[in-house]
C-alpha cells in the first residue's frame, strides 16, 4: 500500500483502550515515517498520548456530545484523511472512520448484526473479544496495510512532567528505593482489599523501601486512598490526585516496584519495565492482561487460569473456580466486589514480589 498523507486513529474508549492501541500508531510510524497521524479520543483520555512522539494532533469529544458538537465534529472530519481506521467495534468508532477516511479499516466480529458496517468500511479485522489479547487484535489491522507489526506499548512524557514530580515528591528518586501502589481502580469490582495495602506498606518499610501511593483526582478516590493512607508507615508518601498520567508514568519509571489492580497505571508500568504486580479477579487476563515491555510474540502473552510470570509482570489471579468470571463483580454490578480479590492473601503479592526480584537480577 502507497504511504497515505494523513491518517486518523479512532479510539473513543476508555484509557487503557486508548494505550493499547499505541503498537497500531507506532507500527505506522515506523513503515511510514513522513505520514502525519491525528488521533481522536474522548476527553480526558488524551493525557496518556500527549507526549507520545508518533502523533501530529489529539483530537477529543465528549463521551456524550450534544446535537450541535456532533455536527461540528462531522464537518470537521468530513473526507479529511487519506485513510482512517479504528481499533473499535462500537457504531460511532465506524461511523467516525467513515466520515474521515476516503479509505476506512476497522473491527468485525463476526456477527450478523455487526455486518452492516462491512458496507462502511474498505477493510476489516476479526474483533476477538475473549480468546486474543487486545494489542494483537488491533494489530489485526496493521496486517490489513500489509506494513510489519511493532509491539511496543507506548508511554511518554517531557522535561516538565520529570520537574513537577521531583520537585513535588519529598524524597530523591533516583536514590531513594520506592515502591508505587495504585490501590483503586475505576470500578470496585476490581479493588483488592484495604488491609492488605496497609500490610503491604508495612512489609515494604521494613525491607528498606518507601510507598507511593497514585492515583486520580476524582474526590470518591482521593477518600478512598487517604483512609488507607492513614494507615500505613509514617514516610509513606500520598501523591493521589497530585499527578497527570504523564507524571505518573514519570514516577513508575524509577520505582522498583509497581502493584496494582486491572487498571490503566497497570497498564504503564507493564510497558515500561518496572516490575509489576498486577492483581487480577473477574477480567480476563488473556484480553486484558497487562503487556510485558519487551514482548514482540504474535501469541498471548497470557493463559487464561493461574498466577503466571510474563517477564517484568507477575499476573497474580485470584483463587476460586469461577476465576475469571468476565463479570462486574460477584453481584454483578461495578460497584459490588470480588471475592476472589477481597481474600486475596498479601503473603501471595509479597511472594510474586519476590519472584521479580529474583527474576530481574539474573
Amino acid at each position: 500500500m502507497k504511504a497515505p498523507h494523513k491518517i486518523l486513529v479512532v479510539i473513543p474508549l476508555r484509557i487503557g483502550d486508548v494505550l493499547l492501541s499505541t503498537p497500531v500508531i507506532r507500527s505506522i510510524r515506523q513503515a511510514w515515517p513522513e505520514t502525519k497521524i491525528d488521533v481522536l479520543v474522548f476527553e480526558n483520555t488524551e493525557g496518556i498520548l500527549l507526549h507520545n512522539p508518533d502523533i501530529q494532533h489529539v483530537i477529543t469529544i465528549p463521551a456524550r456530545p450534544g446535537f450541535w458538537e456532533h455536527l461540528r465534529l462531522i464537518f470537521s472530519l468530513l473526507r479529511r484523511y487519506d485513510l482512517a481506521l479504528t481499533t473499535q467495534l462500537g457504531d460511532r468508532p465506524t461511523l467516525y472512520a467513515w466520515i474521515a477516511g476516503r479509505a476506512r479499516i476497522g473491527m468485525q466480529d463476526g456477527s450478523s448484526k455487526e455486518q452492516w458496517k462491512q458496507h462502511l468500511l474498505t477493510g476489516w479485522a476479526f474483533f476477538d473479544r475473549v480468546n486474543t489479547h487486545t494489542v494483537l487484535t488491533n494489530l489485526g489491522l496493521v496486517d490489513l496495510l500489509g506494513i510489519n507489526r511493532s509491539h511496543e506499548v507506548v508511554i511518554a512524557w517531557n522535561a516538565n512532567d520529570e520537574r513537577t514530580v521531583t520537585g513535588l515528591l519529598p524524597i530523591d528518586i533516583e536514590l531513594e528505593s520506592f515502591a508505587v501502589l495504585h490501590m483503586s481502580p475505576k470500578f470496585p469490582y476490581k479493588m483488592w482489599h484495604s488491609e492488605g495495602w496497609v500490610e503491604l506498606a508495612h512489609w515494604l518499610e521494613k525491607n528498606g523501601i518507601r510507598t507511593v501511593l497514585t492515583g486520580s483526582g476524582a474526590s470518591d478516590e482521593m477518600e478512598y486512598v487517604g483512609n488507607i493512607f492513614r494507615s500505613m508507615p509514617d514516610n509513606t508518601v500520598n501523591m493521589a490526585g497530585k499527578l497527570s498520567l504523564t507524571e505518573s508514568a514519570f514516577l513508575i519509571s524509577r520505582a522498583k516496584y509497581y502493584v496494582g489492580p486491572d487498571t490503566a497505571l497497570t497498564h504503564v508500568a507493564a510497558a515500561l519495565g518496572t516490575a509489576t504486580v498486577a492483581l487480577f479477579g473477574p477480567s480476563n487476563p488473556v484480553k486484558w492482561g497487562p503487556w510485558p515491555k519487551g514482548y514482540n510474540d504474535d501469541k498471548n502473552p497470557y493463559k487464561m487460569r493461574g498466577t503466571q510470570r510474563v517477564s517484568n509482570v507477575v499476573l497474580l489471579q485470584g483463587e476460586g473456580d469461577c476465576v475469571p468470571c468476565m463479570e462486574e463483580g460477584c453481584e454483578r454490578r461495578t460497584t459490588s466486589l470480588s471475592a476472589c480479590l477481597q481474600g486475596l492473601p498479601v503473603a501471595k503479592v509479597i511472594a510474586a514480589l519476590g519472584e521479580l526480584s529474583l527474576h530481574l537480577k539474573k
